[in-house]
């Protein structure tokens, strides 16, 4: 039947309609919100994820009309500052120190401006961008990452917004590689290449990734690639992909004993020495005695100083303080637990299954992840998009839920002090374990 655009509007008007609204929300959203307005910012989000819903309802069928406005939503940002996030500021400088041959774990930014400051472009303009908290800290970001940097900074110069839109580019690049590898990987573990709109549509991701510049994206752009080589047996490429996605953020680290019983003890030793020399290659560059020490300060913050959108931990603290401890010392002991309960969740995980194929691997993945999540003193908004990756592959859904009520968390970005708001969350957890038990009940009763 040859194309008529007259067929096309009638079959699709309700489709274009919420497409046409979805692209106004979200041009909204990039040029007309300040993070500080949370009701605004609130009401454009619950909007966008009706929107999405109906979307992926509706066009069932037609990829390349949900693929097309993925992309038109992402290039919306493309010219646009960052209104939810000021990292962008610390990858820019981080990437002028690279591509000037500097180490950038071996100094932070409050001792670069008073005696190094001239060979990074805009360094106050940078300076005053990334805030006090990240300027007094060493980099924590992993060294794949550090060469993004770099390489928007060396495209950039003396531009931060060519920066920007080097950066930006990327993580839309990365994206489609997502929805490419990860319709390829959903048909060869059998479940519908559709389920891939519930993350390439969903607004959680094209606001944090593409908007905000979080490299979630890129990192879960090797992570998705890593898992499609293995569905093909190519397991020693995706060795070395699996490599590079841990050098953007270390999450996937927490995965790798995951991978034992699904590829037996000999081919496990090899592909865990392939993520290891690899990883080592591309920390090499980096290796000085006082990166050690830095990059292993910084990352104890994430476990004892650092918190934002807590679950039990919120809960184990206001019990804590009930009964005198303080605050300050509770965190620093919190912090030292939550690495074993992690271990010990993970080795649960890896050794209690039977059945190992790579559905279960990713099944599994999900669940360490979420536990973590539950776990842990930090969980950004943007935590929650390798969730949502994962739950396609799976048939829970709560991670879709929860990029959704997460939102909630967004309260503390238009408070001058970035006080949270305790009921805000507890609504936001108790959606989030309410339909997880919800879950958990109905696949129980359909065994």
């Amino acid at each position: 039947m040859p194309f008529s655009f007259k067929n096309f509007m009638k079959l699709h008007k309700v489709s274009l309609i919420l497409a046409i609204l979805s692209f106004v929300f979200y041009y909204t959203f990039a040029y007309h919100l300040q993070r500080t307005d949370f009701i605004k910012l609130l009401t454009l989000f619950v909007a966008l994820f009706f929107f999405c819903f109906k979307l992926i309802q509706f066009e069932k069928l037609n990829f390349r009309f949900l693929l097309g406005i993925g992309v038109i939503f992402r290039l919306i940002f493309l010219c646009i500052e960052p209104n939810l996030s000021q990292d962008f500021y610390r990858f820019i400088w981080d990437g002028h120190l690279v591509s000037s041959g500097a180490n950038p774990y071996l100094h932070t930014p409050d001792q670069l401006m008073t005696n190094m400051v001239s060979m990074i472009p805009n360094a106050n303009i940078l300076y005053e961008g990334m805030g006090s908290l990240s300027a007094r800290h060493y980099s924590n970001y992993p060294p794949l990452n550090q060469l993004i940097f770099a390489i928007a900074a060396f495209v950039g110069g003396k531009s931060i917004f060519a920066s920007l839109l080097t950066l930006r580019a990327i993580i839309i690049l990365a994206d489609i590689g997502i929805f490419y590898f990860g319709r390829k990987l959903l048909k060869n573990l059998n479940r519908s290449p559709h389920l891939i709109f519930w993350y390439f549509l969903n607004p959680l991701v094209i606001v944090e990734l593409t908007g905000n510049l979080h490299f979630e994206g890129v990192m879960l752009f090797f992570f998705i690639l890593a898992m499609f080589l293995l569905s093909i047996d190519k397991w020693k490429t995706a060795g070395i992909v699996m490599a590079c996605s841990i050098s953007i953020k270390l999450v996937p680290l927490l995965f790798l004993p995951l991978f034992f019983k699904y590829l037996g003890w000999k081919k496990s030793i090899i592909f865990y020495m392939i993520i290891g020399i690899t990883s080592i290659v591309l920390f090499l560059p980096f290796n000085t005695p006082e990166f050690i020490d830095n990059y292993s300060k910084t990352l104890k913050l994430w476990f004892s100083n650092f918190e934002f959108n807590a679950s039990i931990y919120n809960i184990a603290k206001k019990t804590a303080i009930h009964f005198d401890a303080k605050p300050w010392e509770f965190i620093k002991e919190y912090g030292k637990i939550t690495p074993l309960l992690t271990i010990a969740t993970v080795g649960l995980f890896t050794f209690l299954p039977k059945r190992y194929d790579l559905n279960r691997v990713l099944w599994s993945m999900m669940w360490v992840l979420t536990i973590y999540y539950f776990m842990s003193t930090t969980v950004h908004p943007w935590y929650a998009i390798f969730l949502v990756l994962l739950s396609i592959f799976t048939t829970y859904r709560y991670a879709i839920i929860w990029s959704a009520a997460i939102v909630l968390s967004y309260l503390a970005y238009s408070q001058a002090d970035f006080k949270e708001n305790l009921w805000l969350l507890a609504i936001e957890y108790i959606s989030v374990y309410g339909f997880i038990i919800y879950e958990i009940v109905a696949h129980n009763n359909k065994k």
